[in-house]
């Protein structure tokens, strides 16, 4: 057997280098992120073929102390953290200390920094891992730091770095993504003394979009934010306009640092299910603060990587923040602005808002009954409210009126038509149907016809609606039939033959982590001897299918997305089933089917895309028009 070596200083550098420092690239990440961590306002990256003969970075951060020069260079000096603790606790981009040593063990490395308490600065050249010279230099504030000749002594690495214009290319990718995260920042990018990226410091994340992907990117951006205790989410997501077939151009950074994640990536296009044809993938830029005890960012060499307290929330924060925004976005592209806040009914009848009183009951989500709200004024039993909340003239209650600590009570806003409102309520208790205050997402359209068995036509204030007869049928019953499965459990069908199925002890294990998911989405597992699952029951909206293969696809589905792909597989169910019952086009329709479909798609939740992304509704103003007639240029 061979003896135990001990590796000597040169060669375990080289190796624990080729971790961090896999190609140029890397180089720049690391460099790049020095330079956030020093406070740098402006930044300046220099490349000369692909950056095997030259990276070099000028910054005018924090500059470092005179006495830590020599120091920088050892691994893992940093002075990001000093105890393990603080691995918990990161705020920085970089912590480990092993950039420099990393680099320097590679290549030739001349460093010149400066503090703003001296007069001078202090200049270091190492080559191979080697100080060659220390020295005081003239400089400025901040810190310049030169890589040449990479992997010049270690000729087996360097013969697996890709062509010049590949590892320019990678190069560029990372500094657009650290640009994008840093819009506080300057940055100035040039390739082969040519620039090749400005942005320009403004703290407007739209101009660092503007400066990374043009114009057309940045007017198709749409922006986004939701805020919870433990994070918020933010960003841009893009229009149908710049979605693409790859997924180039799409970024995610967590507490500012560019990230890889498949669960988050995953929630952003299943947001996007509905609103997106298949195939395209969207433009997207997420950000996520979130506290750092919450993250573990210490699971990956390139640090690319991180790991969440629970992904579950993630998942959850991200997708429901991009649906609404997308939501809101399309359906105000329909809306006319007199119509917006304009309730759906009554349409003829004077409207006043007021304030009322929505009771809060617990006991309606256990309840058989059908589900209602009581709308309460003035009810003997609110004792909390102010004495004299009811001492109007008017009965109801109005908005300088005050609850105080009724947590069964909230207050919300509403549009009462006036020939529903009583001047006499201060005893009185109505309850009222929760439709009538759904607001029409279409304004009030004047029928034509139908065209070509296909096409419902219609108009409003001089624009031409075109509705697709068979998405729009679709998309109204493929939200009755997701409503159906929200407001009540899912309805399970018991198997005439029980599955047996057996696992490997990872399946098994992803399968231990999720049951709940499997529970919620109506299948009955018991667990049968090691490893070994029985499946008795399954969801009922999945129909006729293949126990065994079904079960499975979920579980890799968990494993490659994360949680809340079982969604996805309950979405494309309930499309499918949408899209069998719904009416076809030329399908011949009477004026009255034509009335009752359009009533129906005003009104349901997302009305302008079916579920497969196509448009259910397009328009053309009077104007557009008349342009394709040549009456207007």
């Amino acid at each position: 057997m061979d003896r135990i070596n001990i590796l000597d200083e040169n060669t375990s550098n080289k190796i624990a280098a080729g971790e961090v420092v896999e190609r140029a690239s890397s180089v720049v990440k690391e460099l790049l992120e020095n330079s956030i961590d020093a406070k740098a306002k402006n930044i300046t990256i220099q490349i000369e073929e692909g950056g095997e003969t030259l990276i070099k970075i000028i910054d005018d951060g924090a500059g470092i102390h005179p006495d830590d020069i020599k120091t920088a260079f050892i691994p893992h000096a940093t002075s990001k953290i000093s105890v393990i603790e603080d691995i918990y606790n990161i705020s920085t981009l970089g912590f480990r200390g092993e950039a420099l040593a990393s680099i320097a063990a590679i290549s030739k490395v001349r460093l010149s920094s400066r503090i703003a308490s001296n007069d001078f600065g202090v200049e270091i050249f190492v080559s191979g891992g080697k100080i060659e010279s220390i020295k005081e230099v003239g400089c400025n504030v901040g810190t310049t730091i030169e890589v040449r000749d990479m992997f010049y002594n270690v000729p087996a690495r360097k013969k697996f770095l890709k062509s010049k214009t590949r590892e320019t290319s990678l190069i560029s990718e990372i500094v657009s993504k650290i640009a994008l995260s840093n819009p506080d920042v300057s940055f100035s990018y040039y390739n082969n003394n040519k620039k090749s990226l400005s942005t320009y410091g403004t703290s407007n994340n739209l101009d660092s979009i503007r400066s990374v992907y043009g114009k057309t990117i940045a007017d198709n951006s749409i922006y986004f934010e939701s805020h919870k205790d433990t994070l918020s989410v933010y960003g841009y997501i893009g229009t149908e306009e710049i979605s693409r077939k790859s997924r180039n151009n799409q970024s995610i950074f967590i507490n500012k640092r560019f990230i890889k994640n498949r669960t988050i990536t995953t929630a952003v296009e299943n947001a996007y299910r509905s609103f997106l044809t298949i195939n395209n993938h969207p433009f997207f830029i997420i950000f996520i603060d979130i506290f750092p005890e919450y993250i573990d960012v210490n699971i990956h060499p390139t640090k690319a990587e991180i790991k969440f307290k629970d992904e579950r929330i993630i998942y959850s924060s991200v997708f429901n923040a991009v649906h609404n925004k997308l939501k809101d976005h399309l359906e105000g592209s329909f809306y006319l602005p007199e119509e917006k806040n304009k309730p759906s009914i009554y349409e003829d009848s004077p409207y006043e808002k007021i304030n009322f009183l929505k009771e809060n009951s617990n006991s309606v989500e256990n309840s058989s009954e059908p589900k209602s709200h009581d709308y309460k004024y003035g009810h003997d039993d609110l004792s909390s409210i102010q004495k004299d909340t009811f001492n109007n003239t008017k009965g109801y209650i109005t908005e300088d009126d005050v609850i105080l600590n009724k947590e069964d009570i909230t207050m919300e806003t509403i549009y009462i038509p006036v020939d529903l409102k009583s001047h006499d309520m201060s005893r009185a208790e109505i309850q009222l149907d929760e439709d009538i205050f759904k607001k029409d997402k279409l304004p009030p359209l004047n029928l034509i016809g139908q065209y070509n068995k296909t096409y419902i036509l219609a108009e409003y204030d001089h624009t031409l609606y075109i509705v697709d007869q068979h998405a729009a049928h679709e998309k109204i019953f493929f939200e009755k039939y997701k409503k159906e499965i929200i407001d009540s459990s899912v309805i399970i069908q018991s198997l005439l033959t029980p599955c047996i199925l057996e696992l490997n002890y990872e399946d098994f294990g992803y399968y231990i982590e999720n049951k709940e998911l499997f529970l919620k989405s109506g299948f009955h597992i018991e667990e049968f001897g090691e490893n070994t699952l029985y499946i008795r029951e399954v969801p009922y909206m999945l129909g006729k299918l293949d126990v065994k293969n079904t079960f499975l696809s979920i579980l890799d589905d968990i494993k490659n997305f994360g949680t809340g792909s079982t969604d996805v597989v309950k979405y494309n169910r309930i499309a499918t089933m949408a899209c069998k019952s719904a009416i076809k086009g030329n399908d011949k329709l009477s004026l009255d089917e034509m009335k009752s479909l359009l009533k129906e798609l005003s009104t349901i939740e997302e009305p302008f895309t079916c579920p497969h992304g196509r448009p259910t509704v397009i328009k053309f103003s009077n104007y557009e028009l008349e342009k394709k007639f040549k009456r207007v240029q």
